[in-house]
Formats: C-alpha cells, sequence, structure tokens
C-alpha cells in the first residue's frame, strides 16, 4: 500500500495542469484501490494527449517528403527523439487518404492507406487490439518515465494508452477499405525507407 501511495503521489505531482489523482480505495477495508495508471490515461487521454497530437501534429504526406531528404533533418525540426543515439524519432501526424487494404483478421489489425491518390499505401495505420510501439506515450512530452515507479510502470502507461486510443476507432464490424479517412495520431521511424506505422487516436470516415 506504501508503494502505490507514493507512486500515486508523484504522479500528482508532475500531471498536467487541473489533473487530479486520487486513490479512492483501501485495500484493508476490503475495497478495491484506484489503478493509478488506469487514472493517469482516464484523466490526461482526451483533456491533454489528444489536444497536444492535434497542436503537434504534421501533414503525413508533408512529412514522408521530408524525411525522405534525411529523417534526422526532419526530426530535428518536427519530432522528438526516444531512446538515444539507437532510438527513433516520434511524431505527431495527421493526414486524409484512401483506405485500400484493411485486415481485421488478425488481432494487430491495420488499415493501409493511400495518401497521394496513385492507388498503392503509404503508410499503415494500427487498429489493435494488439499494437506495436509506445509513440503515444513518447511524442508529446507529457509522460516524464522519471515519475514513475519503475519501467515496469512506464511500459503499463503505454499499453494503457494503446488501449484507450483502440477503443476510440472505429469497430471492427464497421468497414473502412474503399472510405476516405482523417486520422490523428503518433508514429516512431528509425529510418528513412521504412513504411510509417501510425497509432491513431483517432480515425474519421470522410463525409
Amino acid at each position: 500500500m506504501k508503494i502505490r501511495t507514493l507512486f500515486v503521489a508523484s504522479l500528482l505531482a508532475t500531471a498536467p495542469s487541473g489533473c487530479k489523482f486520487v486513490e479512492t480505495g483501501n485495500d484493508a477495508a476490503g475495497t478495491t484501490a484506484v489503478d493509478p495508471i488506469a487514472q493517469v490515461v482516464e484523466t490526461t487521454f482526451d483533456a491533454n494527449l489528444v489536444p497536444a497530437l492535434r497542436e503537434k501534429a504534421v501533414d503525413l504526406a508533408t512529412l514522408r517528403d521530408a524525411i525522405k531528404s534525411g529523417l534526422d533533418k526532419a526530426g530535428e525540426g518536427q519530432g522528438v527523439k526516444v531512446g538515444g543515439a539507437g532510438g527513433g524519432w516520434n511524431f505527431a501526424v495527421k493526414g486524409s487518404g484512401t483506405i485500400v487494404e484493411e485486415n481485421r483478421a488478425s488481432k494487430a489489425a491495420v488499415a493501409e492507406i493511400d495518401l497521394d491518390g496513385d492507388g498503392t499505401a503509404d503508410a499503415t495505420l494500427q487498429l489493435g487490439p494488439v499494437i506495436k510501439g509506445s509513440a503515444l506515450r513518447d511524442t508529446t512530452g507529457l509522460y516524464d518515465f522519471t515519475t514513475f515507479r519503475d519501467q515496469i510502470e512506464y511500459a503499463k502507461l503505454g499499453r494503457a494508452l494503446n488501449d484507450k486510443a483502440v477503443s476510440e476507432l472505429p469497430a471492427a464490424d464497421v468497414p473502412l477499405k474503399g472510405k476516405q479517412v482523417n486520422f490523428l495520431g503518433a508514429m516512431v521511424i528509425r529510418s528513412a525507407g521504412e513504411k510509417p506505422l501510425v497509432m491513431p487516436v483517432s480515425i474519421e470516415v470522410a463525409p
């Protein structure tokens, strides 16, 4: 109980303005304590993370062209480096295009999007529920590793943010192939030649 209390206190000290984390349960009294990671996500996802992504987001089609001219240059101008020299550049991205293919059969469901109208996929949108990476956690600077108890808790945050984002995306029974969509999200790029893999926080089907 003491460790959990200290962890919640550390979150309180560094939470974005207006956030408040309250532990309402008491294990000794036979009730269930609030999960501090779930509380962070519930409090910050809509109020802080989505607005931060929207503010920082660059058009993915434009960013792809910039990356071709030099990933580090594009990253220094538009991204956030995570993981030291061997890490990738994280970018907040937005864009629109046509879904040319989707795979809902896999637990790591994805949709392939054509950004430039040539009929071929230029990027992949993750649909989940299994998600690769932690770009949502790492791109905006909202979540500081040093305020979490350990790497395990920080990893839990990344997964919880991904789970929350997946819950906001079109359901599996909503077909996307052939649809024009607008998206907002985050991605990590480690080499100029790799295909962008975006974790969206929103996918809106254009009218």
